[in-house]
């Protein structure tokens, strides 16, 4: 850029040539001038790509005056922040009050004090730039807001699958890498409540939410503590699985102590409900297997869902568990053996699998 254009644009309006002259003469050492005899070229001068930084106005012009040129300039959103300088040979307060109120930044009277009115100028050119300045950095700032705001509802969606630390891992690596379709081996847990239909059938709905959220709050701490994957509220069910998207260790065992602990929380929540004349059970079943893993849905809804006959599995031994019990495959018996204690049970016959299913129950820590 040369240094012609980084000069300052000054437009001078006024309808005496002698007026023009002179003014062009103070500025042109300075700024780049541009001249105007009329308020209705000098509103064609304003617009377009390259507008002027700073306006010289005189007041007493014919057609429109000074005045209505100022008001049109400030009515004008593209307009509106370009300082004016009033210059002119009224005089008179209620003149200068007059011009201040229509929204320019000086009023300088005729005959001027070329040095003074020189600095009046780079004063107010120096405010211009302070001002647009802060509007590029207010701007940034705003992008930066939207940009954080942007972050958390991204967070947040993450949230509703994954335990905070999970969610926070996802976020500085990528996402889109990390939950492209696959498959995994992984532990699917799903519970629901006994004795569900039978307490909508006689509850209004109001008492249904109330006890539906108290479920979800407190099962919903235990999946967020100990890192389990959200897969989908169903009513009165969820299912959560481990191993993805981030693996970890001991799978088997913690899905186990998080189903241990889930109904021993359940226990507080049934006691509460018994004072209030509601009688439910919780059942659990958990199984381990390979999945199919990714986004399931359409574009502008999408779950992060897993797909197998391991969930199957995982569903149909939380359907044939009993209010209390946890109901396990046998190979998470076997992997969690040594933290927890398992009463093997006579293999089960499930809808959906062709031979009867190995399965245990999960009674509690290992001695």
């Amino acid at each position: 850029m040369t240094a012609d254009q980084h000069r300052k644009t000054v437009l001078v309006v006024d309808d005496t040539p002698d007026n023009l002259s002179l003014m062009s003469g103070l500025l042109r050492d300075e700024y780049k001038v541009k001249l105007a005899n009329s308020g209705d070229k000098a509103l064609k001068a304003v617009q377009g790509d390259s507008p002027p930084d700073l306006i010289l106005l005189d007041i007493m012009m014919p057609g429109m005056s000074g005045y209505e040129v100022c008001a049109a300039l400030k009515a004008d959103p593209k307009t509106r922040a370009i300082p004016v300088i009033f210059l002119t040979a009224m005089s008179a307060p209620e003149d200068e009050q007059k011009g201040l109120e229509l929204g320019a930044v000086d009023y300088v009277t005729k005959p001027i004090s070329p040095s003074l009115f020189l600095a009046r100028v780079r004063n107010h050119l120096a405010m211009r730039a302070q001002a647009q300045e802060l509007e590029r950095w207010t701007q940034e700032l705003e992008a930066r807001v939207a940009s954080g705001v942007a972050e958390v509802e991204r967070l947040n969606r993450l949230r509703r699958f994954f335990s905070p630390a999970v969610a926070d891992l996802l976020l500085t690596a990528s996402a889109d890498d990390t939950l492209k379709p696959r498959k995994r081996e992984i532990v699917v847990v799903f519970l629901d409540l006994r004795g569900y239909t039978a307490f909508t059938e006689a509850q209004g709905p109001d008492v249904v939410i109330q006890v539906l959220g108290e479920f979800h709050a407190a099962m919903g701490e235990l999946i967020m503590a100990c890192g389990g994957t959200l897969e989908r509220f169903a009513g009165d069910g969820l299912m959560i699985f481990f191993n993805d998207p981030i693996e970890i260790a001991d799978p088997d065992s913690t899905a186990v102590d998080m189903a241990l602990r889930m109904q021993r929380r359940f226990r507080d929540l049934q006691a509460l409900w018994e004072t209030r004349g509601y009688s439910l059970a919780m059942g659990i079943g958990m199984a381990r297997g390979v999945a199919t893993i990714g986004p399931i849905g359409y574009e502008g809804r999408r779950d992060y869902g897993a797909i197998g006959s391991v969930t199957n599995l995982a569903a149909r031994l939380c359907g044939e568990a009993q209010g209390g019990q946890i109901l396990v495959s046998d190979n998470i018996a076997e992997r969690a053996a040594g933290d927890f204690w398992f009463n093997p049970l006579q293999p089960v016959t499930l809808k959906g699998f062709g031979q009867p299913v190995p399965i245990a129950e999960a009674e509690g820590p290992a001695d």
